[in-house]
């Protein structure tokens, strides 16, 4: 799929871990542990490993971002661009920092103000340089100096416009005190949400198209069921001045049936192969209770969905069809992640082919392996299952983080298998070990950090349920029960008021603006 492509490759420093990794041990042989019933994640004890993860994983947002203009990269430290899917998931690693002391809150006051100043006055327009977006829509990859669209490759992305606007709207509910600076981040952030104008990339009504070039129009392909794209219906069906019609979602789930529903793994689910499409929308919306009326009718939730599609990732691992070096039950994750280089290669007397950059996965369809593992697949769905992904995090960690773990954690994949001498488009060959990469991923650290902050709180989770935005997306697409209703209550409004307020008063002075016929943004108009 398109939303798995146009991602470059670089190489990386070292630092030597706090938490030192022992030598390499075997495997242990268990039993494979049926799923046990969703139960809300509670505060639980984590190993010292889990807080180590947090900590170096927050400093990647926080030391690789430019100071100048809020900008993060997508990829450290070859640091090629910057990705406004990285920025939404840095705009949500900030406020973690404050709560665990990481950073002070003027700190992160002061670089989310940057980071959505910039977003605001940057020039928006049609045209096919100079420009970081159109219709309130950004591209995929910008100039980490000046935002501008990187390259003429580089497509205006609905889906990474969501994944900044929940990171948006994140930094909208988090920073609720009465001074004028957090004012301000929460009436920027709501003037950038309101300007996603999303009925624009309704090419094929109900469905949302992928994107735009400016050079060649609306991408041919849109967004259908199942992936990473729920958020992408959610926050349109939210948007308070250009809203998709419910039909949207209906066309969504309506290949569920045909196309991605069924048994795979021994579990019954939505089947999408890369794990990451059943992570970034969960990093900001508590699925747990709520059901739309496609799950109404399978008895299930979506978190459940995704804690299936995470017990048949381990079980592909098992399993093992492709004989694959070092997968087993505490060894797996599959998502899109770097790689060591596109080349077929003999493995096991047997053409193969590797890939570099790639969606990777296991599922129904659209499925791709080639030995390479990414941490973030299975740490990052420590909400899901966390009696399977602790002890396959601490064995990634025990056995492999010698040269897998460095300065902001888990780099971002390996591939035991593949040790062949070649070129190599980006890490390097570890004797005995195999590829290592060298880059640390901004979209694969950030549900890492939010995932294990969920975990331990539902802290992100807790935050946007109080959203009136992600309140009305939700409802709009049909999910009634859990929380969503308890926030509907008469007794249980007190809960929501202060994210309603903040949203009202934000849209307040854009229409005060509109009213007085005066321009709310100081960049040209779109």
């Amino acid at each position: 799929m398109l939303a798995f492509v146009l991602l470059l490759l670089g190489g990386c420093r070292r630092e030597t871990p706090e938490v030192e990794p022992p030598k390499p041990g075997p495997i242990p042989e268990t039993a494979v542990e049926e799923p046990e019933p969703v139960e809300p994640a509670g505060p639980p004890e984590l190993p010292p490993l889990f807080r180590d993860i947090e900590k170096r994983t927050f400093q990647f947002f926080w030391d690789t971002t430019n100071e100048v203009n809020g900008l993060t990269p997508d990829r450290y430290p070859s640091r090629p661009f910057s990705s406004i899917a990285s920025v939404g998931f840095a705009l949500t690693a900030y406020p973690i920092g404050i709560e665990n002391g990481w950073v002070s809150r003027t700190q992160a006051v002061d670089r989310t103000l940057t980071t959505l100043r910039f977003f605001r006055d940057a020039k928006q327009g049609p045209q096919e340089t100079g420009t970081i977006g159109h219709k309130g829509f950004f591209y995929h990859f910008i100039d980490m100096q000046n935002g501008h669209r990187y390259e003429p490759w580089v497509e205006l992305s609905s889906v990474d416009t969501g994944l900044l606007m929940m990171g948006v709207l994140f930094a909208q509910q988090y920073y609720d005190r009465d001074e004028p600076r957090e004012q301000e981040i929460r009436e920027i952030a709501d003037q950038l949400y309101r300007d996603v104008e999303w009925t624009w990339l309704q090419v094929r009504p109900p469905l949302i198209s992928m994107g735009w070039y400016p050079e060649t129009g609306f991408i041919e392909h849109d967004w259908t069921g199942y992936d990473e794209a729920m958020l992408v219906y959610i926050l349109a069906l939210g948007s308070p001045t250009h809203p998709v019609g419910p039909e949207a979602w209906q066309a969504w789930t309506s290949t569920y049936d045909t196309e991605v529903w069924g048994n795979f793994m021994g579990q019954e689910y939505l089947s999408f192969a890369p794990h990451f499409g059943h992570q970034y929308t969960h990093t900001w919306v508590d699925f747990r209770g709520i059901r739309d009326e496609y799950m109404r009718g399978r008895g299930i939730d979506y978190f459940e969905n995704s804690r299936r599609a995470t017990y048949a990732q381990r079980q592909y691992a098992i399993e093992n069809p492709m004989g694959w070096r070092e997968y087993g039950e505490n060894v797996w994750g599959l998502t899109a992640s770097d790689g060591a280089q596109r080349t077929h290669q003999e493995y096991n007397g047997q053409m193969r082919e590797f890939r570099h950059y790639s969606a990777r996965g296991a599922g129904l369809a659209v499925a791709f392996d080639d030995g390479t593992i990414a941490p973030t697949a299975a740490v990052a769905s420590i909400a899901f299952a966390p009696e399977i992904v602790i002890p396959a995090t601490e064995e990634l960690h025990r056995r492999f983080g010698e040269h897998l773990y460095s300065s902001y954690g888990f780099l971002d994949s390996f591939n035991p298998s593949f040790q062949y001498d070649v070129p190599l488009k980006t890490g390097r060959i570890v004797p005995g070990l195999g590829w290592v990469a060298s880059d640390y991923i901004g979209i694969d650290q950030g549900p890492i950090l939010a995932m294990i902050a969920n975990y331990r709180n539902g802290f992100v989770w807790n935050l946007m349920r109080r959203s009136p935005y992600i309140q009305e997306g939700l409802k709009r697409a049909g999910f009634s029960g859990g929380w969503l209703d308890e926030l509907a209550a008469p007794d249980a409004g007190a809960e929501a008021e202060a994210g309603v307020e903040a949203g009202a008063n934000a849209g307040s002075a854009q229409e005060a603006a509109v009213a007085a016929e005066a321009p709310v943004r100081t960049a040209p108009a779109r």
